[in-house]
């Protein structure tokens, strides 16, 4: 099959794309502008696979994303290209309405325009997978979980962006009738992530004995799926979904961040004994503005209707990621003496030189 993606370089769409290609033997396109997220190094296992090519492009640009169409003339889109990080959404909302909103807007009439210029078996095989998050449906009580009836509640700039995306998805498909699905998540970890995230600051911060800031009282709680999971997922998903429905993907590992954060300081104890204890790192700081306290998301319709189902314990494969980036420091220390420091963002004013970003989405 050839697969268009977007966002490939990305953390989650790298993973996608590696399993793609390397484990399924797909074609793969991916389309990428190559923002301070990105990192084409993740793909460079395929560096030499015909059956994957990248191009760098903005999603925002219409001509460049209607040309990837002709070329490559897709039987399905995985569109993953967005803005992700809620402090710096904070920082920098009008990012995130152009990326998440106006691009996929973009997609969906370059997807719109393609669908329609098919017929047989093409034009009935063909989907385009929109992919989301759980933080558009806002904030849980204690013990509560999010399902695909779940109302939509979001209370940051960048989940307000991307339940407009996901509204816009659903749109085109009651609209135009383009065969969408939709997926939200919980939120992600393992390897190959930008370090502006809670898991990897939190890994490099303690690798590099820095502090280990954490947001408020640290029982914000977020439910855990690991990358390669969520790659799966997404593949039975596109496989299997049923047109114009909605599949929500969790890991069901709820934990609180301060649990996350000593899990992690526990696994670096193991493997890095000479900084031992680095649970002495953590410190408490000021929350995040608007800080959801609870998202959990339960995967029992995917699970039920795809035969998917999440196989990573959090604990192991949060160790297996410390290990990770342990063994991969040519990966992310350019990084971090370059264009992401892990300086704190979200507070409204200029970023801190702190490295102290330990929210969890």
């Amino acid at each position: 099959m050839r697969i268009l993606v977007t966002g490939g370089c990305g953390f989650i769409g790298s993973a996608l794309v590696l399993h793609l290609v390397g484990t399924l033997g797909h074609e793969v396109l991916t389309l990428d502008a190559l923002t301070y997220a990105a990192n084409p190094v993740s793909l460079a296992p395929l560096a030499d696979d015909p059956r994957h090519r990248l191009v760098e492009a903005d999603i925002c640009d219409a001509g460049a994303v209607q040309a990837a169409f002709a070329a490559f003339a897709p039987q399905a889109v995985m569109h993953l290209a967005a803005e992700s990080h809620v402090d710096r959404s904070i920082s920098e909302p009008g990012a995130f309405v152009r990326t998440n909103v106006i691009g996929t807007q973009v997609m969906l009439e370059a997807a719109r325009a393609h669908y329609e210029s098919l017929s047989g078996p093409d034009r009935r095989a063909f989907r385009f997978l929109h992919v989301s998050t759980d933080e558009v449906y806002g904030s849980l009580p204690p013990g509560g979980f999010f399902t695909e009836a779940s109302r939509y509640d979001p209370r940051s700039p960048y989940s307000a962006s991307k339940a407009a995306s996901d509204h816009l998805a659903r749109a085109w498909h009651e609209t135009y009738g383009l065969p969408v699905l939709v997926t939200n998540c919980s939120n992600n970890y393992g390897p190959r992530h930008f370090p502006e995230k809670l898991i990897p600051l939190m890994i490099l911060n303690a690798l590099e004995g820095w502090p280990l800031p954490v947001y408020g009282d640290g029982l914000n709680e977020r439910d855990w799926i690991h990358v390669e999971d969520h790659a799966r997922g997404l593949v039975a998903v596109l496989e299997r979904g049923r047109v114009g429905e909605t599949y929500l993907l969790g890991g069901r590992a709820v934990r609180s961040n301060l649990a996350v954060v000593e899990a992690l300081c526990a696994a670096c104890d193991v493997l890095r004994p000479a900084g031992a204890p680095h649970a002495r790192l953590i410190t408490f700081v000021a929350d995040r503005p608007g800080h959801d306290r609870r998202y959990a998301i339960d995967p029992g319709k995917a699970q039920a209707e795809l035969g998917w189902a999440p196989e990573k314990r959090f604990e192991a494969a949060l160790a297996e990621t410390v290990g990770w980036y342990l063994d991969n420091a040519a990966w992310w220390r350019p990084i971090r003496e370059g264009r992401y420091k892990g300086e704190r963002l979200g507070l409204g004013a200029a970023p801190s030189t702190a490295r102290s970003p330990a929210g969890a989405g």
